[in-house]
């Protein structure tokens, strides 16, 4: 049976999808950090969605809102520019959660970042890793240096996290892995 062919917007088209995973992921969570946040829309979505305070951390703030924090009956959130390896604003064991979507690939010391933000989680505090795998339609589009899900796990590990599990997602386009701390 021949594969079909997937559409350069794939992504786009999944992204609600994702976003919805993610949230029933993360529902239990209320305090949420998002590493690699870009714009800040996933922030928001889960802010609106699921009340959470969220704080997304990214090195560039360029493509941050205007606002950069917001608070109402909806949760709370709270962009920030910063290096995810040095969560200097967060106290340690502070958050319940946290989500890197399209972003360990783009982080220049992951393993730093990783060992941060285990350090930054409550005690069985969740962590969730959404990026393109090397073999994907992303490494055409983009042509970006991705993990394997086994780099991925891998990482996960070395960075101190306990009942970590990766798997490939959306027609193996996705890595979605979890990971809890001890």
């Amino acid at each position: 049976m021949a594969r079909k062919k997937i559409p350069d917007n794939f992504y786009n088209k999944i992204k609600p999808c994702l976003y919805e995973r993610i949230g029933k992921e993360l529902s239990v969570a209320y305090r949420i950090l998002a590493v690699g946040c870009g714009t800040c829309e996933l922030v928001r979505f889960l802010k609106n969605r699921y009340r959470q305070q969220v704080t997304g951390v990214d090195v560039s703030s360029e493509k941050f809102p205007k606002r950069q924090s917001q608070s109402g009956a909806k949760g709370y959130v709270r962009c920030v520019h910063a290096d995810a390896s040095r969560l200097t604003f967060l106290q340690s064991a502070s958050i319940d959660a946290a989500v890197a979507m399209w972003a360990l690939h783009e982080i220049v010391k992951p393993d730093a970042v990783l060992r941060e933000v285990r350090r930054k989680l409550r005690p069985r505090g969740r962590v969730l890793i959404v990026d393109f795998p090397r073999r994907s339609l992303a490494k055409r589009l983009w042509d970006e240096n991705y993990y394997t899900l086994f780099q991925v796990r891998s990482m996960l590990k070395k960075a101190g996290f306990q009942e970590v599990r990766a798997q490939m997602i959306e027609r193996h386009q996705v890595i979605w892995a979890t990971a809890l701390r001890s």
